[in-house]
């Protein structure tokens, strides 16, 4: 009888039976991708000879993990280690996979980077709102009509009017993605300078004054951006790697 995978009240489960008791509950398919990836990072990580990582970034990292959770005490370290299971060499070598992929990450998408961020700028390039939002036209009509005569500022209508959340932030709604706005929206607000107010515009149901606050245009410069298109990019080429893998699955009793 092959070992089992669990005992459960002293009795065991071999791995085949604790196959299709995931299946049976619908996450054997995302089991099998995560272990899929792992096996493709590996053979990945295998057979390259440019992933070497300096000794010194291995034990600063490991110093800087222990600072950040309070174990500097190797009482306590060793406590960590054993409450999850791991030996100082296994963390270490843990650390030191998460130096590779992250350099192997960075080789397969720095040649593609550019070109993928002219194609995503579109979707990344944001601007900040701040909104009135109204379930009446004609009030609508009526507070745009008193912020262009300059009799109220737009924060106090907004704290006193908007019906939505941003009442309580003076109307700010923050960044937006320009590709999330309604296209009629979207061409208005493109063509509004910072500081200028959008007539009332009908949004799901209802009506909206916008201020344009100012416009956010991507740039790779932006290293939330840039990490961002790397790890899109980097789950393109693992997903490329999974379909172009020959699967077979063989689940025992």
């Amino acid at each position: 009888m092959a070992n089992p995978f669990l005992t459960v009240n002293d009795e065991p489960i071999i791995l085949g039976q604790a196959l299709k008791y995931l299946q049976t509950a619908g996450k054997l398919q995302p089991m099998i991708t995560d272990i899929l990836r792992e096996y493709i990072l590996d053979r990945e990580l295998q057979a390259r000879s440019d992933l070497d990582v300096p000794a010194a970034s291995i034990e600063q990292a490991v110093v800087n993990f222990r600072l950040e959770r309070n174990l500097s005490d190797p009482q306590a370290f060793q406590q960590w280690l054993e409450n999850n299971r791991m030996s100082y060499e296994g963390f270490h070598q843990q650390i030191m996979l998460g130096f590779k992929r992250e350099k192997l990450k960075l080789l397969v998408v720095e040649p593609e980077l550019e070109n993928y961020f002219v194609q995503r700028k579109p979707a990344l390039d944001a601007v900040i709102l701040s909104r009135i939002s109204l379930n009446d036209y004609e009030l609508a009509e009526t507070l745009f009509n008193r912020l262009k005569e300059q009799e109220t500022r737009f924060e106090e209508l907004a704290k006193e009017y908007s019906i939505t959340n941003e009442s309580s932030f003076n109307g700010m709604m923050g960044a937006v993605s320009l590709s999330t706005l309604p296209d009629s929206l979207k061409v208005i607000v493109q063509q509004t300078l910072p500081g200028q107010i959008i007539s009332p515009q009908e949004v799901e149901g209802g009506w909206c004054i916008f201020r344009v606050e100012q416009f956010l245009e991507a740039s790779l410069e932006n290293p939330q951006i840039k990490q961002r298109l790397q790890n899109e990019l980097f789950e393109r080429w693992l997903n490329q790697q999974l379909q172009s893998a020959k699967i077979t699955l063989n689940i025992q009793d």
